[in-house]
């Protein structure tokens, strides 16, 4: 693949909203700007300092959107730790389709009781906005996965599939909700 869907063709879009980092990983109280669907959830998902290094490393890596189904292309070839400004492709896999979805990451918290990272979109994503996740150990060393979103429709043709993105983003919440339970065992 060339032109605008290889890695390279990530460096010429820009973000396709004005609110970078709305979703605020570092903070435990949120207000969503006007103007989008928003949605927070916060699960508990195990305990211990084992599994708080797991999880808290696996969320950094996104492993949240890998153990849901989705594949990471990094824009620059190499690892997928999250760093802000670094962009990447999610490539949704919907049975035989894949959906290529532009994104950068805008903010990472990396606390010792609180890991996490938001991305945006970029121009050709089908939705507009961002979405963050975070793990976080509270004193009794419970872990909790907060997942945030800001979603409004996309841009050209992808508005008229913004119905169908909405079904899959709950898919995708579920999927989410349930992605570093396994790394209890």
């Amino acid at each position: 693949m060339g032109g605008m869907t290889s890695r390279a063709g990530l460096g010429q879009r820009l973000l396709s909203y004005e609110d970078a980092g709305a979703t605020r990983p570092a903070t435990r109280d949120w207000t969503a700007p006007a103007g989008y669907r928003n949605y927070e959830k916060t699960v508990r998902i195990g305990a211990g300092d084992d599994y708080w290094q797991a999880v808290s490393a696996a969320v950094l890596v996104w492993g949240v959107k890998t153990r849901s189904g989705f594949t990471v292309e990094p824009a620059v070839p190499g690892g997928v730790s999250v760093q802000v400004g670094e962009r990447y492709w999610l490539l949704a896999h919907l049975g035989p389709v894949v959906v290529r979805e532009p994104t950068q990451v805008v903010a990472v918290v990396e606390e010792a009781d609180r890991r996490g990272f938001a991305y945006g979109t970029l121009h050709g994503h089908p939705v507009s906005g961002e979405e963050a996740f975070i793990v976080r150990r509270d004193a009794d060393g419970v872990v909790f996965l907060t997942l945030r979103s800001l979603t409004r429709p996309g841009q050209g043709l992808w508005r008229l599939a913004f119905p169908g993105a909405l079904v899959a983003q709950r898919m995708y919440r579920r999927r989410y909700l349930r992605a570093l339970v396994a790394l209890a065992r």
